[in-house]
């Protein structure tokens, strides 16, 4: 049955999860658009340090300037300001630079940007990092291009220089970032690089494949768990987007990539799928099962870095405001080889955004 133009519209509107933009300039060429959220939320569990105030507020923008025939500049911009400090606790308060880069764009030939963005093994793990509140435990920030890095050179390249509709491809290059005190290993990397390449068809299918090879740092390979000279990280993944249901599956495996604490695991198998159904009147049930699992840890052997189900719901009551609740089933041991809290843990929030 064809539905209405306005059923179309309510879909269109409560299916995704972003919102547009407020722009405040246009004009000549130039643009200048404002973006924000504020999320009050907590997240309770029986687990003293999973039972916190998880409140923040995030205000950015992204501005293009017309170069010429077909040539853009543009930059973004996004911070993140911590709401659970107290007053005058600026100096522990945890607010962050959460992306920072500019770049030029030229036609069907892609854009090439450079700062602080997010890694190419983002491009697949985004696929299933759709959760009300947790999720997208397989990509790390600052990890060896899992999540948002810095320093990178980006080049992407949409519709494959306009042959080919749907299919996107990206190169990336990191630079060294060896850091210090306690994030030395967590947070460090080598020189390396990032590769991904995506198809997404009219009919809502698409599938997508990432490979991030960079150096490790001599502080790395001096930590407790993972050793080698080179972090390597791919992933590939799945994804049916249409007809209000979303459903989305990503498979990957890691070496001397995946934390842990004490360092990383030698060799990691991720595995995520997520299924959401976006009903008319804005509510939008969650179901997906997050699993991580080590191996060749020393003195460790096997043993799961994460591994849980899922259960919760996005409330839409339009594109600038909603309401979530996820409830994470932990289904690791209370006696797991890394010692890792195995309470359930509850996530719930409000959220207006623009």
């Amino acid at each position: 049955m064809k539905r209405s133009s306005l059923v179309l519209a309510l879909t269109a509107l409560l299916a995704s999860t972003s919102v547009g933009a407020a722009e405040i300039y246009n004009s000549s060429g130039n643009k200048l658009d404002l973006n924000g959220r504020i999320n009050a939320g907590r997240v309770l569990s029986n687990d003293d340090s999973n039972n916190v105030d998880a409140s923040y507020a995030r205000l950015g923008f992204k501005g293009e300037t017309v170069l010429g025939e077909s040539f853009t500049g543009y930059g973004q911009w996004q911070y993140q300001f911590q709401l659970n400090k107290s007053e005058g606790s600026d100096a522990v308060s945890g607010d962050k630079t959460r992306l920072g880069f500019a770049g030029l764009k030229y036609g069907k030939w892609g854009s090439i940007d450079y700062g602080r963005n997010y890694g190419l093994v983002y491009d697949v793990l985004a696929w299933t990092d759709m959760l009300p509140k947790f999720g997208g435990d397989s990509g790390n920030t600052d990890v060896f291009l899992s999540g948002r890095a810095t320093g990178v050179a980006t080049w992407r390249n949409n519709n494959f220089f306009g042959l080919v509709k749907g299919l996107n491809i990206a190169l990336q290059y990191e630079g060294k970032n060896d850091r210090t005190g306690d994030v030395a290993v967590r947070r460090s990397n080598g020189d390396g690089y990032a590769t991904s390449v995506s198809w997404t068809g009219d009919s809502g299918f698409g599938v997508s494949g990432t490979y991030a090879n960079l150096g490790r740092t001599e502080t790395q390979n001096r930590a407790s768990y993972g050793k080698g000279e080179r972090a390597e990280h791919w992933a590939t993944a799945v994804k049916y987007d249409a007809d209000q249901i979303y459903l989305a599956a990503m498979y990957g495996n890691t070496h001397n990539a995946t934390p842990i604490s004490g360092g990383f695991a030698n060799k990691a198998v991720n595995f995520e799928a997520v299924a959401q159904y976006q009903f008319l009147n804005g509510l939008r049930p969650s179901l997906a099962y997050v699993s991580s699992r080590g191996k060749d840890i020393e003195n460790k052997g096997e043993a799961d870095i994460f591994k849980y189900i899922s259960a919760g719901t996005y409330y839409y009551f339009n594109k600038n405001f909603m309401v979530y609740a996820e409830y994470k089933f932990n289904l690791l041991k209370k006696t797991n080889p890394l010692g890792l809290s195995s309470d359930d843990v509850t996530g719930l929030g409000v959220n207006y955004q623009f």
